[in-house]
């Protein structure tokens, strides 16, 4: 079944150029350049995904994604300016999926979705005896269900991106094992998308303040300067 994604942004070249992109790669697609719009559409016919911006007139990409809450739990991802961090811990917070930094790679974004997507469809997919289902990992204090993309640490939630779910838990499956950048950006990053080293490095210092705002103490992220990082089990 084709996947259709929501497009929403005052910035008609983005529409266009995304749409065109996602088109090619076999979605459908639906655009929106105003966000009041845009809820009134997509609660009364869902996309499969929506992908908006945050900076929007009138009504901001937040606001839009708090309304919405009230009616779906579609996927979301945030396009954001990288001065934008405090939008995207909220936007994390109600309820998005992921963020992606303007300027930004359509690859990068079409991967992204593509993972999104295969984690939603896992999360509705009812559960077979014959269908292997990916087992939780518990790790010392930190608990990871990855059919359900939900992490806790010390019984508490933590609120990840797919991107930053798929680093941890890349890093916990072997603990003390050393992981560098390329194994974390080939675990994280899929459809052969290139980054830049310092992406995997910003995401890793995310990861820590997620970590810290539930246990200041937290420390089970080492980093092994040349050559990567691991993860210490307490």
């Amino acid at each position: 079944m084709t996947a259709t994604i929501a497009l929403v942004d005052d910035d008609k070249n983005i529409l266009t150029s995304v749409s065109i992109a996602l088109q090619s790669e076999g979605f459908l697609t639906r655009i929106y350049s105003d966000a009041e719009g845009a809820l009134k559409a997509l609660i009364d016919n869902p996309a499969d995904l929506a992908v908006f911006d945050i900076k929007m007139p009138r009504m901001d990409g937040l606001e839009l994604l708090r309304r919405l809450r009230e009616k779906s739990q579609m996927p979301v991802i945030f396009l954001t300016s990288k001065a934008d961090e405090l939008d995207e811990a909220l936007g994390l917070a109600m309820g998005a999926d992921d963020y992606i930094a303007k300027p930004f790679s359509q690859r990068l974004l079409i991967a992204r979705i593509r993972a999104i997507l295969r984690r939603s469809e896992m999360r509705a997919a009812p559960e077979t005896p014959d269908e292997p289902v990916a087992d939780p990992i518990q790790r010392g204090r930190l608990e990871m269900d990855p059919a359900r993309h939900r992490v806790k640490w010390d019984g508490r939630d933590v609120t990840l991106t797919v991107t930053e779910f798929l680093i941890l838990e890349t890093l916990a499956q072997r603990p003390g094992v050393v992981k560098n950048r390329n194994q974390l950006m080939d675990a994280a990053y899929q459809d052969d998308v290139y980054v830049d080293d310092r992406t995997i490095d910003s995401h890793i210092k995310r990861l820590r303040r997620k970590f810290r705002e539930v246990d200041p103490e937290f420390n089970a992220i080492d980093t092994l300067y040349g050559a990567g990082y691991r993860f210490s089990e307490e």
